[in-house]
């Protein structure tokens, strides 16, 4: 009894639910607050304008509003940053007294009238935050050529996270390949660097969408050493032998740089993006392809960005789960990276979100939230606000989890109901209400509206309506004989009237009449049929001379009560703004044809209905070519139907106008009235010779054909239809073709084919015998009858079987004939079985070939794909190298029994196994085998440090190689001097025993630079050379502190050899800082630092900051270079710097400094370049003189004659002031003194302004001191000794400065000179 009951309360439902459609309330009616627009969940906020939390609701009466901030009531008038806007729930943040960081908190809207209560969802406020990129030294990378290479960009956490894309300094994309990428993270990817990717300027920014902010990193420097070159220059200088030989632009197969390993596993939800992306190191660059491993890409939804390393598959659904498989490929082998993925889903609904329900007394329904969702969401109900296990009770109600019934309702019963559903990823929140009236129908849709249609084109008439209980509606034409219902019209559930195809006499009036228990009311509606817009004269193709002109005509027919409005386009743009073109109502003009008006020509009428258009082309000749006009043809004409039989049909036409150009061919298309009316397909062509064809016909197809001819133009108009020949049906003649088996689980067997096209139905009820059976003798074939489907699974088979197959087409006339048998197999297993017999052979020091025994078919359960090795090492052999277990894999596709493994380490136990696999995944390993590999050649040493400069000697100190690759048997040093013009002197080569670690060299030659390289020996040869560069002495400050330690002979031989002095401190004082002795020393150059040194780290450099600096000064740093001394050039006289010694190891060990000293910088006087021991100085007043004393034997002479001095009398007559006389009797320039320096003189050139500047003209001695802008290089030379007082004498005044000295000036120079 209880089960009727229960199966008669779903039937009521369902029902009940049909009925109660979702209305529309109108206003004026009593209803429940529902809330029209709300602001997001997560909502992201600018936190430089005023914060605006959306809540909109309506109902009847009005409803008020309240909030809710982290779920207690939020007393707005309490906070006067905060209001309200008027008849709204709307709240208003004002920031220009507040941080917008206060107002972060979970915020939820309630809207309330006496007929219920709404709430809005939970919305979740956050400031857009742009966070600042933290400080970071970017070290300058340098790297061989085909190596691969990624350049962090790290951004700052925003919300929302920031746009990253990488520039250049003048703010230019950096160029993007297969080759160099940026990951999803904002990384750069160079699979492998090339000289060209050397640059200076890497920057990589960060855009915040939110508050329109643009960040950038540090610049980050690359250098490519093409290490191939350096090799072929330095091997002359040593035998042949490379210095760098780890082959850096030799082939290598791709290795993966992102993501490691064989496999990772990612989680995407329900209806986001899922991005996954493989990038590969690899030379040649690799091409990355993707498959999904257990099914089909998504083809719509599937999309690959970053040139293939990116998989993008948008709105992603329970079926993307699965294995994704990246393979890198290039000629060198490929490697393959499975992603497992995961799809959870928040809760989504199913058949949309609960509505709205308007019921009058006594009636029933029900109130559905129907969700979904991965993990499974829970569902609660609530009213009015509360929950619904703590509201009024009430009879008429009954919850059954996600479905509230209401049975016989009352009035007064009015609420709004509340869903929730929630799981782990999200929430839905909906509300709905119950609002219970009696109200008599009413029509919504306006009386009287207008409806206009096309003819052959679907009219839709509305009737909207409200009422409770729920109106019928009834629709009657003109004379209300009858109602309409059924062919043409289509009635809707919410009263709308479809004639699918109206004709001229569907015009009319209509009447929509709406009744319940309470009353009737009725509404008019006028539907009006008009003619289809259609050109009758399409425009023609046009060959025109230049200066001609050229019309083309587009003559319309249309309904004419339509307005109608010709638009002509050229090339689908607007026409030219040109009075040669003339737009007429039924044509365009072009008048004076140039070369610019060749293009395609389109008229297009439109009206306010519909529209038709059609295009020609103009093509443009020289006015010499004669003007033959090639128009496409005209359409065939009198198409007649002959000789019809069962399968086919003989059809002839008549060609129309070839019009200068001959018919190619002709195109039969055909209309199958029966089942796609209105369609046209293509049949079949046959050549423009011809005038019949022979056409097949199909069963069960209602056929119209027609005719296009085809010439060099275009393809003509189609012909008028044939008559209609209609086919009778018949059993299919064919099966589907593609048959194929295969198992998507280890339990199944799916059977697929390519189903048969509409032509090849031959009638109706198409329908699939499938049929299999296992490939043994006499079992018995087990047949299914499928739908027109292209697949059918059969469950429960054995795992991976072969079976016979058959796919047999049927229809209500009968089947096709008997199908072919075809094969497969149902659905794979993991192996259960691991190759025997797993024997390794060494081939040399890392080269290995491996060989084992096949597994049996029978234990692979699935098709054989191949094998894989895993292999790791074990330990090096040698005791000072750390144990390492890293697995790899090498995968070997098809059947093989042996392969090779190469790479291996020399001097290390390996350890590997052997597993096959099929199209499921691997089987069991074989038991781990090892590989002991012989010793080969050690790496480069680790260091190579030069301590302890001297005069005439050094000291060398290294550590043994990272890699020795077997024991070591000692070392070979050798070094050579380099003089200025970077050539090599003569080598000197040294053995040196296994057991040292330092040397001292002396007899070096004094201040010469030094080249040293250092190898590492073992049984089979000589390692790789490590190479430093050092000098004996630095400068005259090193040589002064060491002086008291160099004699004034030295008797020792030519480059002896001492021990090295005992200069490092026990090991405990090593681990606690490796510096010691620091010192400081002033000289006319700068400030020499000295220390001592015994780390192992390379990276040294020297730090130093003013004493008091502020905060936020940072410290200057000075590189050492691999010497134990520096000279400071930037510290300022007068001021006292805190200075310490910084050694920095690999990125994840700490730094090391030393104690820092306090160094007091003496103020020294500037230093006065000495300019009179100066050649071109001493030249210059040389010729000076001599022209002061041509001039003073000139006045000689002019005296002597005893006349007036010929310049004096052109000065007296002269009335420019700036001539002065010269004094007759003493040969002086006349009126000089030495106040009137900036006077020029007498007849030389001066600035157009009458002046002359004494910075411009005067070239003093302290013009080029230390006084001024003077420039030192690092040795303490001057930087160009005569070039002016700064650079911008030579380019801001260069039209002064370029005249020659005033001989006045000189004098004074000389004068003080003297």
């Amino acid at each position: 009894m209880m089960e009727r009951s229960g199966m008669d309360a779903a039937l009521l439902g369902l029902f009940l639910a049909h009925l109660a459609t979702a209305l529309e309330v109108p206003l004026d009616l009593p209803q429940p607050p529902t809330i029209t627009h709300q602001s997001p969940k997560d909502y992201i906020i600018d936190p430089r304008e005023n914060i605006v939390i959306h809540c909109e609701a309506k109902g009847k009466p009005h409803p008020s509003f309240s909030w809710t901030r982290n779920g207690t009531h939020f007393d707005i008038d309490e906070d006067p940053n905060v209001s309200m806007k008027p008849n709204s729930g709307t709240l208003v943040v004002d920031i220009s007294r507040a941080k917008a960081e206060h107002y972060e908190f979970v915020y939820q809207c309630t809207a309330r009238n006496k007929h219920g209560t709404a709430v809005s969802n939970n919305i979740v406020v956050r400031q857009s935050r742009s966070p600042l990129w933290s400080k970071e030294k970017v070290d300058q990378i340098v790297i061989s050529e085909g190596r691969s290479l990624v350049l962090r960009c790290r951004p700052p956490a925003g919300l929302p996270p920031p746009i990253i894309f990488w520039m250049d300094n003048y703010f230019q994309r950096l160029p993007q390949s297969a080759r160099v990428s940026q990951s999803l993270n904002g990384d750069l990817y160079f699979s492998n660097v090339l000289q060209e990717d050397s640059r200076n300027d890497y920057i990589c920014y960060a855009r915040f969408p939110y508050t329109q902010t643009i960040q950038q990193k540090q610049p980050i420097i690359v250098k490519v050493l093409d290490l191939d070159a350096i090799n072929d220059t330095m091997a002359a200088f040593y035998n042949d032998t490379d210095l760098f030989s780890d082959e850096p632009a030799d082939e290598r197969k791709p290795s993966f740089l992102t993501p490691s390993g064989p496999s990772s596993s990612m989680t995407v939800l329900r209806g986001q993006v899922l991005e996954m992306e493989c990038i590969a190191d690899g030379l040649p660059t690799p091409e990355i392809s993707w498959a999904k491993v257990s099914g089909d890409l998504p083809t719509k939804r599937t999309s690959f960005l970053h040139y293939e390393k990116t998989l993008r598959i948008a709105d992603v659904s329970e079926s993307d789960a699965g294995e994704y498989r990246c393979t890198a490929r290039n000629p060198l082998g490929s490697v393959h990276h499975t992603i497992r993925v995961t799809v959870k889903a928040a809760p989504y609904w199913i058949s949309g979100a609960p509505r709205n329900l308007v019921l009058a007394p006594g009636e029933s329904s029900v109130l559905t939230c129907r969700a979904s969702g991965t993990p499974k969401p829970s569902v609660s109900w609530a009213m009015n606000g509360i929950p619904i296990e703590n509201s009024p009770k009430d009879l008429s109600r009954t919850v059954e989890d996600d479905t509230i019934i209401f049975t016989d309702v009352q009035a007064g019963s009015s609420a709004v109901y509340q869903c929730n559903v929630s799981n782990d990823y999200g929430y839905l929140l909906s509300n709905a209400f119950v609002n219970v009236l009696s109200e008599p129908p009413r029509v919504l849709t306006p009386n009287n509206k207008v409806y206009q249609v096309i003819r052959n084109r679907q009219a839709s008439m509305d009737c909207a309506s409200f009422g409770s209980p729920l109106p019928k509606i009834t629709w009657f034409k003109d004379s209300r004989s009858s109602t309409l219902d059924g062919d043409p019209y289509v009635l809707h559930d919410n009263g709308t009237l479809e004639i699918r195809a109206a004709q001229a006499h569907n015009s009319g009036k209509y009447t929509c009449v709406a009744r319940n228990s309470l009353g009737i009311y009725e509404n008019h509606i006028y539907l009006e049929v008009k003619e289809p817009t259609r050109i009758l004269k399409q425009p023609e193709y046009k060959v025109v001379k230049l200066g001609r002109s050229a019309v083309f005509e587009c003559k319309v027919k249309h309904d004419p009560s339509l307005v109608p409005t010709m638009t002509w386009l050229k090339d689908d743009g607007e026409l030219p703004d040109d009075e040669r073109l003339i737009v007429d109502s039924d044509s365009l003009t072009i008048n004076d044809v140039g070369e610019s008006d060749a293009g395609v020509y389109t008229c297009i009428m439109n009206t306010t209905l519909d529209h038709d258009s059609a295009s020609a082309e103009l093509t443009v000749v020289e006015a010499t070519t004669p003007a033959v006009v090639y128009e496409r043809p005209d359409p065939p004409t009198d198409l007649e139907l002959t000789d019809l039989k069962k399968r086919s049909v003989q059809l002839t036409w008549i060609p129309g106008d070839e019009h200068n150009s001959p018919i190619h061919k002709f195109l039969i298309q055909y209309e199958d009235s029966l089942h796609h009316r209105g369609h046209w397909h293509n049949l079949t062509e046959v050549p423009g010779s011809r005038t019949t064809a022979h056409l097949k016909l199909s069963p069960y197809i209602h056929y119209t054909f027609r005719v296009l001819a085809l010439n060099a133009v275009d393809f003509s108009r189609p012909s008028f239809p044939s008559r209609t020949v209609e086919t009778e049906p018949a059993a299919p003649d064919e099966n589907p073709t593609g048959v194929q088996g295969f198992g998507t689980e280890h339990d199944n067997l799916v059977i697929s084919w390519k189903p048969l096209s509409g032509l090849q139905h031959n009638g109706p009820g198409l329908r699939y015998k499938v049929m299999w059976r296992q490939k043994v003798v006499d079992s018995d074939w087990t047949t299914v009858t499928v739908a027109n489907n292209s697949k059918f699974v059969v469950s429960g088979t054995p795992t991976f079987v072969p079976y016979e197959l058959k796919v047999q087409a049927v229809n209500d006339l009968g089947a096709g004939p008997e199908p072919a048998v075809a094969h497969g197999h149902s659905g794979e297993d993991l192996p259960v079985a691991a190759p025997g017999n797993v024997q390794a052979v060494l081939l040399n020091s890392t080269l290995a070939e491996l060989h084992w025994d096949p597994v049996p078919a029978k234990l692979i359960r699935g098709h054989l794909k191949g094998y894989k090795v895993y292999y790791w090492k074990e330990h090096s052999l040698h005791k000072h190298n750390p144990h390492l277990v890293k697995s790899q894999i090498l995968t070997f596709s098809g059947d093989h029994t042996h392969r090779r493994l190469p790479g291996l380490h020399p001097f290390s136990l390996y350890l590997f196994n052997v597993r096959v696999y099929n199209g499921k995944g691997e089987g069991p390993p074989s038991p781990n085998q090892q590989i002991v590999t012989p010793e080969g050649v050690p790496g480069a040493p680790s260091s190579l440090l030069v301590t302890n400069p001297n005069l005439d000697s050094l000291t060398l100190e290294w550590s043994p190689p990272h890699e020795r690759n077997g024991h070591i048997t000692g070392y070979t040093l050798r070094y050579q001097p380099v003089n200025n013009s970077n050539e090599l002197g003569p080598v000197e080569e040294l053995a040196l025993p296994a057991n040292e670690t330092s040397l001292t060299l002396l007899n070096l030659k004094y201040s010469t630079r030094y080249r040293f390289y250092l190898n590492a020996i073992t049984v089979r040869g000589a390692g790789p050379a490590i190479s430093q560069e050092a000098v004996t002495v630095m400068d005259e400050a090193l040589i002064s502190q060491h002086g008291a330690d160099v004699g004034a002979g030295n008797t020792q031989t030519p480059h002896a050899i001492a021990p090295s002095p005992p200069r490092r401190p026990p090991p405990k004082a090593r681990t606690v800082n490796p510096f010691g002795n620091v010192s400081s020393s002033f000289g006319e150059d700068g400030t020499l630092i000295s220390w001592d040194y015994w780390g192992p780290e390379q990276n040294v450099y020297v730090e130093y900051i003013v004493q008091n600096s502020e905060g936020e000064e940072e410290w200057q740093k000075e590189p050492v270079n691999g010497t134990q001394n520096v000279m400071l050039k930037g510290l300022k006289g007068g001021l006292s710097y805190r200075v310490r010694l910084v050694a920095k190891g690999h990125h994840d060990q700490p730094l090391h400094r030393s104690d820092e000293l306090l160094v007091s910088v003496p103020a020294v006087a500037s230093r006065q370049v000495d300019i009179a021991t100066q050649g071109w100085f001493i030249g210059l007043m040389c010729a000076i003189a001599l022209l002061i004393l041509i001039l003073l034997i000139i006045c000689f002479i002019q005296r002597n004659k005893g006349g007036k001095y010929p310049v004096k009398e052109k000065e007296d007559a002269h009335t420019d002031p700036e001539f002065q006389p010269m004094k007759d009797d003493d040969c002086t320039f006349g009126e000089y003194s030495d106040n009137e320096d900036h006077k020029p003189l007498k007849g030389s050139r001066t600035p157009s302004n009458g002046t002359v500047k004494r910075d411009d003209s005067d070239d003093s001695l302290v013009d080029y001191g230390e006084g001024g802008d003077g420039q030192f290089n690092e040795d303490g030379s001057f930087i160009g000794q005569y070039s002016g007082k700064s650079a911008s004498r030579g380019t801001a005044e260069g039209h002064e400065s370029s005249e020659a000295p005033s001989p006045i000036n000189t004098m004074n120079s000389l004068n003080s000179f003297v």
